[in-house]
């Protein structure tokens, strides 16, 4: 009953919550990043959710899009602004999800949605991290560390598709507050480049796509 009917009307509330809670600050966010940016304070990107559906994922966008006389994008190190690192370091930059989970595309729990180029390189048993809606935070992201490879992540996000349950997400979430409080090193919001070989996956691919 929780997996299929009540994780979502709870997702829909607090997901309108937050953003009524948090308006103040996602307006802020957004002027100050519109301004240092000098253009679009948001970054869309094509991201494969449940049963493979494609979505865009909404996050603020953290670095400029500053060129160099020939056209091509300046290294992450020059565009990243203060202000952009300190929203990527507080997960300021996951506020716009609440968009996608009032869209349906998205749970405050679950597995994070991942590009859509990686679906080929899923196992069988891997794919079944796609059974639910990803989320802005998972099991994965509060269990693991920056060297955790693709493999052990996916094997916890499998792990919660099998035991998800209301005490599990209330579990996730209390850890994700206080990794984000306390700031340790676990990972709240996205993957390194580093992790890529566990896949197969080029890292050149993993530079290109994994940039905002």
């Amino acid at each position: 009953m929780y997996k299929l009917f009540i994780k979502r009307i709870i997702d829909f509330i607090l997901a309108l919550i937050f953003l009524l809670i948090f308006s103040p600050i996602f307006l802020f966010v957004m002027i100050g990043l519109w301004m240092v940016n000098q253009g679009s304070p948001f970054f869309f990107q094509k991201r494969a959710g449940k049963n493979d559906q494609i979505f865009k994922i909404i996050k603020f966008k953290t670095m400029n899009d500053k060129k160099d006389s020939d056209g091509v994008l300046l290294p992450d190190t020059e565009r990243l602004t203060s202000f952009g690192s300190f929203v990527r370091k507080t997960s300021l930059d996951e506020l716009p999800q609440f968009f996608n989970i009032l869209k349906g595309e998205m749970s405050l729990i679950g597995p994070r949605p991942l590009l859509p180029e990686y679906l080929e390189f899923y196992s069988e048993y891997h794919k079944r991290r796609h059974w639910v809606r990803p989320g802005i935070t998972g099991l994965a992201q509060v269990k693991g560390r920056n060297q955790m490879k693709f493999s052990e992540r996916f094997n916890n996000d499998v792990y919660y598709v099998e035991n998800l349950s209301l005490t599990l997400d209330i579990k996730i979430i209390f850890l994700t507050v206080k990794s984000i409080l306390f700031k340790s090193s676990t990972i709240v919001n996205g993957q390194t480049v580093d992790e890529v070989d566990d896949l197969g996956i080029s890292r050149n691919l993993s530079k290109n796509h994994f940039k905002k």
